[in-house]
């Protein structure tokens, strides 16, 4: 057997609607430990509506949020995958389809970066990054629109032999800069090392690790957490009413590189829109929380 076309495209729109309706398993949770730990009552009344919002759109299968955001998908695909069809094409036809049936409809977001139209498709729409898998016979495919608020506070510099604390400085850099745009409280993604290109693709994918779920080196799992504490000790909290929640976690991903050493920083908002299948040889689909 093979992995149809038709059930890629079937299951990319349904990784699209459905990230739009709800928040990740793990995201609720966080949510609802924030609220529980933080102090300042403002904040904390915020966090509870948040926690009503994602709630309330998941019972009446309603938007969690008005900005869709755009297209945007993780694909690891297995070597011993086998797919019956153009796979990038099945990927653009589901997308497609989800724009012509989907209730309530996408706001036009997509935005043509030299005339500023704005519509649904456009040069390289969905935005899909490809990866393989040695000894993988699946598709694993991770949907994760990107949305305003988050998408624009991304940032990256390059250093020449930079220390941890330079580095770490930048990262605070990037989250002060951004304040509370980004919609939080959030998760902080970093990427560090590679080139240009593959560090913010670490970035985005560090963004999409679940939350709880620390680096398995003691030397990055330790970053983290510092990170983590600093940024909840800059003041901002929830949608910026104050307190010591705005970040979920921060998670850092880095690979070897020369010594100019690229650091990129991305965020995802307090809806952490990310939603995740596996498509299997004999046509099994599993839905990953």
């Amino acid at each position: 057997m093979a992995i149809s076309a038709e059930l890629i495209a079937s299951v990319c729109a349904e990784l699209y609607d459905r990230s739009l309706r709800g928040i990740p398993t793990d995201t609720r949770q966080a949510l609802a430990q924030a609220e529980q730990r933080e102090s300042n009552q403002t904040a904390r009344h915020t966090l509870r509506i948040m926690l009503q919002s994602a709630d309330a759109a998941r019972q009446s299968n309603h938007f969690v949020c008005s900005d869709a955001g755009i297209p945007v998908y993780f694909v690891r695909v297995g070597t011993q995958a086998k797919l019956d069809g153009d796979l990038r094409r099945a990927i653009v036809d589901g997308y497609e389809a989800l724009v012509d049936t989907i209730n309530p409809p996408l706001l036009p977001h997509v935005t043509h970066p030299l005339t500023l139209q704005r519509g649904h498709t456009g040069p390289g729409m969905p935005i899909i990054t490809f990866d393989m898998v040695d000894g993988s016979d699946c598709l694993d495919i991770t949907c994760s629109p990107k949305a305003l608020g988050s998408g624009r506070w991304a940032a990256l510099k390059i250093f020449s032999f930079p220390d941890l604390a330079t580095i770490e400085a930048f990262i605070m850099e990037a989250v002060m800069e951004a304040g509370t745009q980004p919609c939080p409280p959030v998760v902080v993604g970093v990427g560090i090392g590679g080139t240009f290109d593959y560090a913010a693709k670490m970035a985005k994918e560090a963004t999409l690790r679940p939350i709880g779920e620390v680096h398995p080196e003691p030397v990055v799992a330790d970053m983290e957490r510092r990170l983590a504490a600093a940024v909840n000790q800059t003041g901002f909290g929830p949608m910026g009413t104050g307190g010591t929640s705005t970040a979920y976690a921060v998670h850092v991903n880095y690979a070897a590189g020369h010594g100019f050493i690229p650091v990129a920083v991305a965020f995802n908002c307090w809806i952490n829109r990310r939603t995740r299948a596996r498509l299997h040889n004999d046509g099994r689909v599993e839905v990953i929380e």
